[in-house]
């Protein structure tokens, strides 16, 4: 019997603002992360949708990703992910496609349901009465890729191979990898359904990711795009040199996520030292206690246990860790440590230049 291979590992980013920073800032700072994670032999970074939320400021993936990917040579590079509720399918196609045909190869096109924003935003961005018709958005924005991108069905189903009546060039023939992103189990079945990789955000809902991988799993129909299933979890990650500095540079990120969930509060992320000064109810010690224990928050032996933890109950094919921490600086350490625990080989022989894609043979077999 054949060894399972390696779990990938990638990168997540949201370009977090901290106080005494800025968005222009941490979008910079984005761009020089994916630098030193692509140095460091991490397989693909992606970054997120999210409106007017003032301490998150990736809004526009599409530019970002052409900022990353200019700056970076072996990363696939993609969204994780466009909020397909929020914009034309048409213009998505567009944007992908002018990415793939300026980096071909190496452009993935993660898509979510969720809005990224709060209702007002959210009905600012969308304005049309289809947003909600997930399925319906989809269908049409594979549809401008091409055939090949259409499903398990579509070389036997004429309506679904039919070209739509308007062309998105440069789209057309275009192969960016498609995903799909959720939290819950819908775009679990989706995903199974179409043929597509899933990636699943365990860093919301640990205790769904097992049972959301496992549908994705049982629903999968091999396509043009991938033979079999192929899953990414994403987690919290804060590697440090010892327990008591990692939970420390976690600080801010549990307070941001206390004040977003008991109180409604998104203001920038705090430093360590105003995280660690809050004053805690014991409630609100139990809730950071909590999640803390969902994250992969620890010094080098305890983020390697915590992160085959996940693994071995998702199965995952690859991990791509969300690291949000207080300066550049320290997040590229937490990455460093997180390579050289998981993947050493790879970290140490920087010079690989494999970029190998999900849609490619290692991912085919």
């Amino acid at each position: 019997m054949n060894a399972r291979p390696a779990p990938r590992l990638s990168v997540l980013d949201v370009s977090p603002v901290f106080v005494g920073s800025s968005p222009a800032r941490a979008l910079r700072e984005t761009v020089e992360l994916a630098r030193h994670v692509d140095a460091l032999g991490y397989h693909r970074f992606w970054v997120a949708e999210h409106h007017g939320i003032d301490n998150i400021a990736s809004c526009s993936p599409p530019v970002l990703i052409g900022q990353i990917a200019a700056a970076t040579s072996r990363l696939r590079v993609g969204s994780g992910g466009v909020m397909l509720a929020n914009h034309s399918p048409l213009i998505v196609a567009e944007q992908f496609g002018t990415l793939e045909a300026l980096h071909p190869g190496r452009i993935d096109l993660g898509l979510g349901r969720a809005p990224g924003a709060d209702r007002i935003t959210a009905h600012a961005l969308r304005r049309t009465a289809d947003a909600d018709d997930f399925t319906g958005r989809l269908g049409e924005l594979l549809s401008y890729f091409g055939p090949s991108q259409a499903g398990p069905d579509a070389a036997d189903d004429e309506e679904a191979g039919a070209q739509p009546p308007v062309r998105a060039l440069p789209a057309l023939g275009a192969d960016p990898e498609v995903w799909l992103l959720g939290s819950s189990g819908y775009s679990a079945e989706l995903a199974g359904l179409l043929g597509l990789p899933f990636a699943f955000a365990q860093h919301f809902s640990p205790a769904l990711a097992g049972p959301a991988v496992q549908l994705y799993r049982e629903r999968f129909r091999p396509s043009a795009v991938l033979e079999r299933p192929y899953v990414a979890v994403s987690s919290m990650v804060v590697a440090a040199d010892t327990d008591e500095e990692a939970r420390w540079l976690a600080g801010p990120m549990m307070l941001t996520s206390l004040l977003q969930r008991t109180r409604g509060i998104s203001d920038l992320h705090a430093t360590p030292e105003q995280a660690a000064r809050f004053a805690y109810s014991r409630d609100e010690a139990d809730f950071i206690e909590d999640r803390l224990a969902s994250h992969l928050v620890g010094g080098p032996q305890t983020v390697h246990d915590k992160a085959q933890e996940v693994l071995a109950a998702t199965g995952a094919d690859e991990l791509m860790a969300l690291t949000m921490v207080h300066d550049l600086d320290t997040r590229v350490r937490s990455y460093r440590i997180l390579a050289d625990v998981l993947m050493p080989e790879k970290a140490a022989g920087a010079g690989d230049t494999d970029t190998g894609a999900v849609s490619g043979s290692a991912a085919r077999r």
